[in-house]
């Protein structure tokens, strides 16, 4: 079946099964690597991806579910400011340490902080607790995700 869907700002058209995840089209048709399949349940967030613009594990979205959606992967992300920002942050944070948890926690910590850009450690605690880490006990994505508000609060004008 072909698919067609916006893919990081550009049309997208695969010929896949309707079934398949995805996670599995992003990474072996697209050739997008930066998703990560960690549990594929939807339990740890490694595979998180923006569908017109909600946060989504997409190794639970079967691929036909997003004919004519716009699905942004933390390669879309990474080209925007607010991508850039976050990933200076996280950077200088010292927030990632294997960085295989790190696209699902940058898109997560990105979801939270478009709906709350000065939040608190328990906000933040709770916008990344879709996302498992096994390396860095969070503490300093903590850091990361403050470190970025706090960097956006100073730029006059600046939208995440």
């Amino acid at each position: 079946m072909k698919i067609t869907f916006q893919l990081n700002g550009t049309e997208k058209t695969v010929d896949v099964e309707p079934m398949s995840r995805l996670l599995d089209v992003l990474r072996e048709e697209c050739r997008l690597t930066g998703t990560k399949e960690g549990c594929g349940e939807g339990e740890c967030g490694a595979c998180s991806v923006f569908i017109n613009g909600a946060l989504a594990n997409s190794c639970l979205v079967p691929v036909q579910q997003i004919v004519g959606a716009d699905v942004t992967t933390i390669e879309g992300v990474r080209e925007t400011a607010a991508g850039t920002r976050l990933v200076e942050s996280f950077t200088e944070a010292h927030s990632a340490q294997c960085g295989f948890c790190t696209p699902g926690i940058l898109l997560a910590s990105l979801d939270l902080l478009r709906r709350n850009s000065d939040p608190d450690e328990a906000a933040i605690r709770h916008g990344i607790s879709g996302n498992i880490c096994r390396c860095t006990g969070y503490d300093m994505i903590v850091d990361g995700v403050h470190l970025a508000a706090e960097r956006a609060a100073e730029e006059d004008g600046f939208t995440w």
